[in-house]
């Protein structure tokens, strides 16, 4: 990523937390190669293409989320069309889920004073009597890229929650199934990505799809030491790559 100065690296990079500068735990995490993402792009008819599909995407993403985040404050957000189907599974979740979250650390900004990152976490909650970090995620999967950044969130959260035992991955999204062979299409981004079913009965543009629906997954990673390891090696190759303006603004000596 190009920078035009030192302020541009750290607006873009991290955040000032009293008086003091921290790199963010999703640009660390940024490091790590993305296959999936490579993959995604090498399909494109070009970068811009690509591009323009993953800022849409973004933009999708972050609606759900902003939706989601009022929801479970109490507040009765309107809900855009494009993402209804989605909100109604994750209302559908809260109903049956044991659940409680807590609501002052929603969108919470934590850092790391010792090993000197910090990050914004989603929330924290109880679900069926464990007490962990949650974090909501709209891709297409659950990579294994979130447990770096929980992990990160975890070390840091201990001092102040000693019982924080697990964190959670909450993938919230919306497809149609094709109702003649299974194959499901995945509108975000505008990008109508297929997935083909069990069977081949269908072709290219034969395909009979239902109406959108949304749909929740919920993966619990209580393992997460080693993953803090990893995560502390991905931030040194970041500082390695980064050594220019972190020396710059006094980050590294």
């Amino acid at each position: 990523m190009y920078f035009t100065d030192a302020e541009h690296f750290k607006s873009l990079c991290g955040y000032d937390i009293d008086g003091k500068w921290y790199p963010r735990v999703t640009k660390i995490v940024e490091i790590k190669s993305k296959p999936a993402l490579y993959m995604f792009y090498g399909g494109m008819t070009s970068y811009a293409a690509g591009r323009a599909i993953t800022e849409k995407s973004a933009k999708e993403g972050t609606a759900i989320h902003e939706i989601v985040e009022k929801i479970v404050v109490g507040e009765n957000p309107e809900v855009p069309v494009e993402i209804q189907p989605a909100i109604a599974a994750f209302m559908e979740f809260l109903n049956k889920a044991n659940i409680q979250i807590d609501k002052d650390f929603i969108e919470k900004r934590i850092f790391h004073p010792e090993h000197r990152y910090a990050g914004t976490i989603d929330t924290l909650a109880l679900l069926d009597g464990k007490f962990g970090v949650l974090d909501i995620k709209t891709s297409q999967a659950i990579y294994r890229d979130y447990n770096l950044q929980t992990s990160a969130y975890i070390e840091a959260l201990l001092p102040e929650f000693p019982t924080l035992k697990t964190r959670w991955i909450l993938r919230i999204d919306q497809t149609k199934t094709c109702f003649k062979c299974g194959a499901n299409l995945r509108p975000k981004g505008g990008n109508n990505k297929i997935r083909k079913g069990k069977s081949s009965l269908c072709k290219d543009g034969q395909h009979e799809w239902s109406e959108l629906k949304g749909h929740i997954e919920l993966q619990e990673f209580p393992y997460w030491k080693d993953d803090f390891q990893a995560f502390l090696g991905a931030k040194k190759l970041w500082e390695w790559e980064n050594d220019y303006w972190l020396k710059k603004i006094g980050y590294l000596d």
